[in-house]
């Protein structure tokens, strides 16, 4: 194995929150699990490093990423206007195929929503966001769309299992399906940020329901 596949795995894990922040990533663990030496071990996670997934501690060593509280809500703040805009590029440059792929994407959560399948919903979910990165046409805002999404996951993860948010998460999707395949670019655009920053539903709730070990309380 590589460094860069040895790089991908570990970073499918952080992203779907199988690895959460604050969990030290042990070298000889990691050697052991992958059954590779040191040296792509390492090459990953100065990847990841350079991704901010990981922190590099002198000494101590790596650590999947924690961030304080004013880091979260200004990401957030930044994802929102992310989505955002590429909500309102969606409506207005998606073709047919996308439009209906899109639909298609929102439709297959309605059992995993159900059937309270918040992990199947999160994969989902994250397929029926990236149509819309996809959709925008733009691959600069779709890449730095992704790489911000994919810091945030473990935060955003919890945000489902806030009280009947799965169902809200459901509902809200529906709207933004028919803004973005109506082409009603600033509703797309409205909605979008709405659905990230969680405004339909309290913020400050949803920050104040995360563990506090997932957060850096130095910061």
């Amino acid at each position: 194995m590589s460094s860069n596949d040895l790089r991908r795995q570990l970073e499918h894990e952080i992203v779907l929150g199988e690895i959460v922040p604050g969990t030290r990533l042990d070298e000889v663990a990691l050697t052991e699990r992958f059954g590779v030496s040191r040296t792509p071990v390492r090459e990953a996670l100065q990847q990841l490093s350079m991704m901010q997934l990981v922190e590099i501690r002198p000494r101590r060593g790596a650590f999947v990423k924690k961030m304080s509280l004013k880091e979260l809500v200004d990401m957030f703040e930044v994802m929102a206007e992310l989505e955002g805009t590429c909500g309102k590029l969606a409506a207005d440059r998606m073709i047919d195929e996308e439009r209906d792929k899109l639909k298609e994407l929102h439709l297959i959560t309605e059992p995993l929503v159900k059937n309270k399948d918040y992990d199947g919903y999160y994969r989902a979910n994250v397929a029926f966001h990236e149509a819309i990165y996809k959709g925008s046409h733009n691959d600069f805002l779709s890449d730095q769309t992704k790489s911000l999404r994919n810091r945030l996951t473990p935060y955003r993860r919890l945000q489902l299992r806030q009280s009947n948010r799965l169902n809200n998460s459901f509902q809200e999707h529906a709207e933004i399906t028919e803004a973005i395949t109506s082409g009603n670019k600033e509703m797309a655009e409205q909605l979008l940020g709405t659905h990230v920053t969680v405004q339909r539903g309290s913020f400050n709730d949803f920050l104040a329901s995360l563990p506090m070990d997932l957060i850096d309380q130095s910061a």
